[in-house]
């Protein structure tokens, strides 16, 4: 990898105060870039942009709700702001409360197609005209091993990860005039706080003894996606899928 190709890039981050947004805010500041923090607990993304800060790297939080475009088009904004451009947004903001279709969980569907895919689109909308301009960037989307497979209890979660990797098949497509680049990028079992969002404590328990057992650290995130930004303008790397080495499905 190519620290180099990372240095100085200017990367917005939605999902940023845990999990995967938080250790590849960490780590490619730690390479050089740029980091805008996006999440709605602020208190936790000012004491990451702190973190970074202390460590020498340059960091701005800006409080961002995705389910609302006009918070994901400020944190856009704020960055190209303070920073002067936009090089990477990743779509990174999910929530996963897994339950079985039967038990009618209309709200949490509804939370997880707002959050999962409509997050998804704001953060193309802000980020796009920026790198059109440009003439360049690159737009890193987060789907999930569940975008690939299905299982009983994660029907609508599958169903929003595979649409995140549909729109991010069309939008590779569409953005070849201006140079930009896209990603998709699938874990399995990473310990984050995802599985904090099921609200049915029977699917809960049984996804806290999953990723107990298996589970592997969030820095295997951040090095997918550096590894994809860090590769030179004329490579397109479109789609990572990871998984800890004993995870069956």
């Amino acid at each position: 990898m190519s620290e180099k190709n990372i240095t100085g890039k200017v990367i917005v981050i939605t999902g940023a105060s845990s999990g995967l947004g938080e250790a590849a805010a960490r780590h490619l500041a730690a390479l050089g870039a740029c980091v805008a923090l996006g999440a709605r607990r602020r208190d936790r993304i000012e004491a990451l942009a702190d973190d970074i800060a202390r460590a020498g790297g340059q960091a701005l939080a800006v409080p961002t709700d995705v389910t609302r475009c006009a918070d994901v088009q400020r944190l856009v904004d704020a960055a190209v702001q303070r920073f002067g451009r936009i090089d990477v947004i990743i779509n990174n903001a999910g929530v996963m409360p897994h339950s079985p279709l039967d038990r009618i969980k209309v709200a949490d569907w509804e939370r997880m197609i707002d959050v999962n895919i409509k997050g998804v689109l704001y953060g193309i909308a802000a980020a796009l005209p920026h790198m059109q301009r440009q003439k360049g960037g690159h737009i890193i989307n987060v789907s999930s091993v569940a975008g690939h497979l299905v299982r009983p209890g994660g029907a609508v979660y599958a169903a929003t990860k595979h649409a995140v990797r549909v729109i991010s098949e069309g939008l590779r497509q569409e953005v070849k005039p201006w140079n930009i680049r896209s990603t998709i990028v699938s874990p399995g079992m990473v310990n984050t706080e995802l599985a904090d969002s099921i609200t049915e404590p029977d699917m809960a328990e049984a996804a806290r003894k999953n990723y107990a057992a298996i589970a592997i650290s969030a820095d295997a995130f951040a090095r997918a996606v550096a590894y994809a930004i860090a590769e030179p303008s004329d490579v397109d790397v479109n789609e990572i899928l990871f998984r800890p080495t004993r995870q069956e499905f």
